[in-house]
């Protein structure tokens, strides 16, 4: 409960700053160009709302909503969302935003998505700057990687040092990698110190490697125990700081990939007991392991918690390999960081090739799956980058020119400037119904999406 909370709260605050700043990029050339904003609210308030209050003096009514799917500015003179139909039929007021020329109307309707673009490259900007940025080069990982079967019929090998492709050397372990994976007819990879030409299939996707059940490649990592928690049944047993598991119920472990794979078994086979007795079987185990500088090896038989946990603290990455650091000025932080922003959003478009599959639809994914991303405990640098994240996401699926968003309403204003003539009211509010008819389809979808992973149905 308290995992599910810190990550509510993240995703919460996440969406609060980024809703606030759309909006208010369309709020500032409203203003700018004298246009009068009536409402302007944080989330969504059919029926009710939180809150409320108007200034002295002003125009606009401020608030926050109870339904947290978006933002409302509430521009007078203008056919939106609120399919305000009446204030249309009135005479044209010199203060309406149909009454401004179109560049002026151009530029409020952009103002949001330029907002959302220039806060995420200012946000990676200063996340390096604080931060830096940290990674293990693929090149030094001499242990090399761990690769499904689906890998393996490709002709990969455990401990293959992957080292790039055709057009690309690998730099780090990253989504990157896979994208230029799936863009390449070979991979080059290092096997015992010589360079061996891996061919790829034709067919090989993005989503085809990092959603199979293991992913395609994971960074081999020993199944050395880095600490043992007191009261468990790891300590019960005898197991130390730097011992190695070897085997589980038979099955030989010599990285946690192969400890993940039995314990996804387990999982399984724990959720379709029926009884104590059962259940009791499943985490019962029989652990094979040796103790550090140590040849002989232990076999004991542990009950495993409830949960499925012994009680031991995994080696990392981080034990094996010493990160590359790199640290930028302050004034050097914004050329990488609106590089860096550059990269996530060619990335994040690439991708969007995918949707159109049937395996696409089903990785689509609603609230559920966005808090998800959030780490389970409270990181500010993690917090930071998957808010500018998903500001460029904002940004992006605003721009998309479906009526209701933002790129709709740009894709009608560049027919206007272009042709001379302005759409009709009524072809506008009929194009409105399509965008809201359009974007409650795909929420509903994505939102099923987390709905059947949570059931187990996907």
């Amino acid at each position: 409960m308290e995992i599910f909370l810190i990550r509510l709260l993240q995703f919460i605050l996440a969406i609060s700053i980024l809703i606030l700043l759309h909006e208010g990029g369309h709020f500032f050339f409203a203003k700018l160009f004298g246009v009068r904003v009536d409402k302007f609210y944080l989330f969504f308030d059919p029926w009710f709302h939180l809150f409320e209050f108007k200034p002295k003096n002003s125009d606009t009514t401020y608030g926050i909503g109870w339904l947290p799917l978006g933002g409302y500015c509430k521009i007078a003179g203008m056919i939106d969302e609120s399919f305000d139909t009446e204030q249309m039929k009135q005479p044209e007021q010199p203060w309406e935003f149909r009454a401004k020329p179109a560049w002026q109307r151009l530029l409020i309707m952009i103002g949001g998505v330029l907002v959302n673009f220039l806060l995420a490259l200012f946000i990676y900007s200063m996340v390096l700057f604080k931060w830096g940025d940290s990674y293990i080069p693929i090149e030094n990982m001499d242990m090399g990687f761990k690769f499904n079967s689906m890998a393996k019929d490709m002709g990969f090998k455990d401990h293959d040092i992957l080292i790039g492709t055709e057009d690309k050397t690998f730099d780090k372990y990253d989504v990157d990698m896979y994208r230029a994976i799936a863009d390449a007819k070979e991979v080059r990879v290092k096997r015992d110190g010589k360079q061996v030409v891996v061919p790829l299939k034709e067919d090989l996707s993005l989503l085809t490697m990092v959603k199979a059940d293991p992913i395609f490649a994971r960074p081999f990592i020993p199944a050395e125990i880095d600490s043992v928690l007191p009261g468990t049944p790891a300590e019960a047993a005898g197991i130390l700081k730097g011992d190695k598991l070897l085997a589980i119920n038979d099955k030989k472990i010599d990285s946690w990939c192969e400890f993940d794979d039995v314990f996804g078994v387990l999982n399984d086979m724990l959720s379709a007991s029926n009884t104590k007795e059962d259940s009791l079987k499943v985490r019962t185990i029989s652990l094979v392991f040796s103790h550090k500088n140590k040849e002989e090896k232990d076999t004991v038989v542990m009950a495993l918690n409830k949960d499925l946990t012994m009680g031991v603290l995994r080696s990392t990455l981080l034990d094996y390999y010493k990160p590359k650091m790199i640290n930028y000025s302050f004034f050097a932080s914004f050329p990488a960081g609106v590089r860096y922003g550059l990269d996530v959003l060619k990335g994040y478009v690439g991708d969007l090739r995918y949707v159109f599959s049937s395996e696409g639809v089903k990785s689509l994914g609603g609230f559920g799956s966005i808090a998800s991303l959030f780490p389970p405990t409270w990181d500010w640098m993690i917090f930071w980058r998957m808010t500018a994240f998903l500001s460029i996401i904002l940004a992006f699926m605003n721009i998309i020119p479906i009526p209701m968003l933002d790129g709709g309403h740009v894709l009608f204003l560049l027919y206007e400037m272009i042709t001379r003539r302005k759409p009709s009211e009524k072809f506008m509010i009929r194009a409105e119904y399509v965008g809201l008819g359009i974007l409650i389809l795909l929420m509903v979808v994505a939102n099923l999406n987390d709905i059947l992973r949570w059931l187990g149905y996907m």
